[in-house]
């Protein structure tokens, strides 16, 4: 998901009513599953409500579309503002200490739309991207998330080819002075289409801005990812991006779900030879700025 906070943690702690004067009353006990970005395969981890399936549905808008730093079909501005709609889960195939989950089945389609280009001329025009994302995650310890992930990313307008990418990748929360920086670390390897590899790590520690449970939180979001033996292009070498900024997520109340807005502003530095990737296409900006506004249901 994209522009998605560490962890997802709405407000509304009222279960589906059975006898509704009962329930009222009664708050759900709450669990985390893991979650799997369909761009670059970072783990976050999203609050979800007591069973065994996890419904996840996600809307954004955002100022341009880039991926890895780099531009993916829509520059940096306000003239077309992309939306993406994201429909996944997580299922508990395992539980461990204290009924916790202990590994889990994870999947997303995230899709993107568009006001088209002349150039997009298969239909439908509009629908430019769909990535779509499986993994098998594994909590070993306390804190610790690993997962092996294989995404396909295809252009339904056919404005780029499909290709598919494995990934393996791995966060960190636990209770201590390194699982509040939420270090995570993904390695992904092109397995059809453009070849090479990718790294990525950073951090995201967070800060609740009021004592309130539903309160909003506010997130420092810091990555860097190298793109190694053309990764990004044919014969492009090695080329390396960083982003950092701030997300500001507020849980809100729908219906059963837990439900968070979040708005996004980061900043992605690119060195040269990343940049000037995007000519004519996309701006060749060393700096870009990139804002995401969401809205992420969990039950």
């Amino acid at each position: 998901m994209a522009g998605s906070p560490d962890r997802v943690t709405p407000a509304c702690r009222v279960t589906i009513p059975v006898a509704a004067a009962c329930l009222a009353a009664a708050p759900a006990a709450a669990q985390t599953i893991p979650f799997v970005d369909t761009e670059d395969a970072t783990l976050s981890e999203i609050d979800v409500r007591e069973g065994t399936a996890h419904p996840v549905i996600s809307f954004d808008v955002r100022n341009g579309d880039y991926a890895r730093g780099a531009y993916d079909d829509d520059d940096a501005g306000l003239d077309r503002v992309p939306v993406h709609l994201s429909i996944g889960g997580a299922l508990v195939l395992r539980r461990g200490q204290g009924d916790a989950g202990a590994l889990f089945l994870v999947g997303q389609s995230s899709n993107g739309f568009h006001a088209p280009r002349a150039d997009e001329r298969a239909s439908p025009r509009a629908w430019y991207e769909s990535n779509s994302i499986v993994s098998l995650a594994w909590r070993p310890a306390a804190g610790l998330t690993a997962a092996l992930a294989y995404a396909i990313k295809a252009s339904p307008n056919g404005i780029a080819s499909t290709t598919h990418e494995a990934s393996a990748t791995f966060l960190y929360t636990g209770d201590d002075a390194v699982g509040w920086l939420k270090p995570r670390f993904a390695v992904t390897r092109r397995t059809r289409g453009q070849g090479g590899f990718y790294t990525i790590g950073g951090i995201a520690p967070s800060f609740a801005l009021t004592e309130r449970e539903d309160g909003p939180t506010l997130a420092v979001p810091v990555m860097g990812g190298v793109g190694w033996h053309g990764f990004y292009a044919a014969d492009s070498g090695d080329r390396a991006y960083a982003s950092g900024g701030l997300s500001l997520a507020q849980p809100v109340r729908i219906g059963g779900a837990k439900a968070t807005v979040q708005a996004e502003i980061l900043a992605l530095v690119r060195d040269d030879r990343l940049r000037r990737l995007d000519a004519p296409a996309g701006t060749t900006a060393t700096l870009v700025p990139h804002a995401t506004l969401s809205l992420a249901l969990a039950w």
